[in-house]
């Protein structure tokens, strides 16, 4: 079996659970792991010694206050970020870029977003609505947003983000999630909500996705 084959290794498996679940007991991640409390803990104290992990206390009504474990800042760095590939697609709209006015921000995360859009448009041609839903999913994953699509409706997904590679650029603006709201609508040609926001504190990137010819029928 090749590198490519292998399954995730138990620590990066915890990881990726906390990723997406937030705290969680050590009772929790065995359960979800398949795996004993005794042997999820030996996990857990290691990657509190590497710093990757730390520990909470929650009070409970009655007993001692529970322990969860969650992913430590310096954790979260393990994660893609991609910083390196944000600044390059930055810097080449620099370069074609002359206007020299106050929107300078603004124009350049809407240069990356048309990009992106004659990037991938063509591999939404002749899909379905959810096969759209699922290809863009797929172009998210690959560029390391953890994504998972929960389906409510032939008509009607949900897109989840657990992880932002330019989280710290969208904290500091807000050009790029607009841009990144304003791709999906595009790309999807489906009405598109936001509904949480990793740059505005939230949990993860959550997006509600309606076919836009099953509103319009409504």
């Amino acid at each position: 079996m090749n590198r490519a084959q292998q399954k995730p290794s138990t620590r990066n498996l915890l990881l990726m659970l906390l990723k997406r679940n937030g705290p969680m007991s050590a009772a929790q991640l065995a359960e979800r792991l398949g795996l004993t409390e005794m042997g999820v803990r030996r996990h857990l104290h290691q990657g509190i010694e590497e710093n990757v992990l730390e520990t909470e206390q929650v009070k409970q009504p009655m007993g001692r206050p529970l322990q969860l474990y969650r992913i430590s800042a310096q954790g979260d760095e393990q994660f893609p970020k991609q910083y390196h590939q944000l600044l390059l697609d930055l810097l080449h709209e620099v370069e074609g870029n002359d206007s020299g006015t106050d929107n300078s921000v603004q124009q350049l995360f809407e240069g990356r977003r048309r990009s992106l859009k004659r990037k991938y448009e063509s591999s939404m041609i002749g899909k379905t609505f959810s096969e759209r839903v699922q290809q863009l999913s797929s172009i998210q994953d690959a560029g390391g947003y953890m994504v998972e699509t929960e389906q409510l409706s032939d008509e009607e997904w949900l897109l989840h983000e657990y992880n932002c590679p330019i989280a710290q650029v969208a904290q500091a603006y807000e050009y790029p999630c607009h841009c990144e709201l304003e791709l999906f609508r595009e790309l999807l040609g489906a009405d598109v909500e936001r509904l949480e926001c990793l740059a505005k504190q939230g949990s993860r990137c959550t997006y509600r996705i309606r076919n836009r010819q099953s509103s319009s029928d409504s």
